[in-house]
This record gives structure tokens, sequence and C-alpha cells, in this order.
């Protein structure tokens, strides 16, 4: 009987190191994700400021991340870290540092889209009611922003899901990564390997993304209706 590629997916434990090495590629993400939850609330709102050279240096950050590749940003992080600082960060660190970077910047510009779309006569209201801008903020302002928000994070949250795949050029030992070594180890015995093992690898993928960016799509029809 033909030895199907499939097989080497029940050989010795190797489909549990898939399901390891996404595991390994979902906390990268959501620890990035947090990160930049928190500090882009904080970007969004810096971003609303009146100040001119305050906005500049703020289009200037989201533009140089939108640009800049995050593979090179990578590389500039977990090589240039190493070289020129003498820092030797692992390579699960460099990635949360540089996904923290880039989903900032994203996250910021969502805040500031959120604030800017709130009427002005929901601030007027508040201030009318006798909060302060930082009591208006909490109460009024911020809750309306989240829910606003929630389909755009969650979406968000997918792309960096996926953006994860990247680490495994600075040597992180995560799904795509696992799936090369299994691969690898039995190039001469299964040839066709590669096809099933990337295959479960898409499913694994597809599985954990999905949900989010159908949550996502009923969340943004639900707060259209």
């Amino acid at each position: 009987m033909q030895n199907l590629g499939i097989q080497i997916l029940f050989q010795g434990n190797n489909f549990l190191r898939l399901w390891e090495g996404l595991w390994v590629s979902l906390k990268l993400a959501v620890m990035s994700m947090f990160f930049s939850i928190c500090l882009g609330m904080l970007f969004g709102m810096v971003m609303t400021s009146t100040n001119k050279l305050v906005r500049f240096f703020c289009r200037l950050y989201l533009e140089t991340v939108r640009i800049m590749p995050q593979l090179v940003l990578l590389f500039l992080v977990y090589f240039g870290a190493a070289k020129h600082l003498n820092v030797n960060l692992s390579g699960g660190t460099a990635a949360v540092l540089v996904f923290t970077f880039w989903g900032t910047a994203e996250m910021g510009d969502l805040v500031r889209s959120a604030l800017e779309s709130i009427p002005v006569h929901q601030y007027q209201s508040g201030y009318a009611l006798g909060f302060g801008k930082i009591g208006v903020y909490r109460h009024i302002i911020i809750p309306q922003t989240i829910r606003r928000l929630l389909p755009s994070m969650m979406n968000l949250l997918t792309r960096m899901v996926k953006t994860t795949s990247l680490v495994v050029l600075i040597g992180v030992i995560e799904v795509v990564k696992v799936g090369k070594q299994i691969i690898d180890a039995s190039r001469y015995t299964v040839p066709d390997a590669a096809l099933w093992v990337y295959g479960v690898i898409f499913i694994m993928y597809f599985a954990v993304c999905y949900p989010f960016s159908r949550a996502a799509a009923l969340l943004d029809k639900k707060l259209r209706d």
C-alpha cells in the first residue's frame, strides 16, 4: 500500500507538536494585542490633540509603521539590538516588541477615528452634567469608543495571529517552524509530507481566525442596525 503523506501527522507526537507550535503563536499574538490595546488607547487620545506638532509626530509614527514591513522591523530589533546595544533578546521578546510597536500605531488610529466619530454634543452634555474632562472620558466617551472599537479590535487580533508566522525567521519555534521540522525529518520517506503538514497548518489558522472574523462582522452589523 502506498505510503500516504497524511500518515506523517500521526507519527510519534507530530500532531501534538503542531498544536504546541500554534499555542506559541497565539501567546505572542495575545500578549502583543494586550499591550497594543493599552498603549493604543493612550496613543489614540494623543492623536486627537489640537497641537499641530504633536499631531505631526503621531502621523509620522503611524505612517512609518504602515510603510515598513513587519519582517524588516523584526530583523532590526532582533539582530540590531544584539549588535549595536549588546542586548540579547529572545525571538519571542523581539516579536512581542515589534508587534506591539505595530499594533499600538494601528490601534491608536482606530481609537482616534472612534473618538472623532462621537458627536460633540456628547462632550457638551457631560460637561453640562458637571463632569470634568476626565469624568466625561471615563463615563461617557470611553464606553462608547470601546463599543465602536470591538469589531476593529477583533480584526486587528486576527491580522496579528497571522503575522506571527514571520517569527519563524528569527528562530521562534512556532507552528510553521514545527511544520518545517516535520517535513525535513521525512523528506525522503514521505515526499508529499509538505502538502499535508502545511494543509493542516492552514486549517489550524483558519479555525483560530475565522471565529474572530465572523464575530467582528456580526458585531459591526449589529452596531450599524
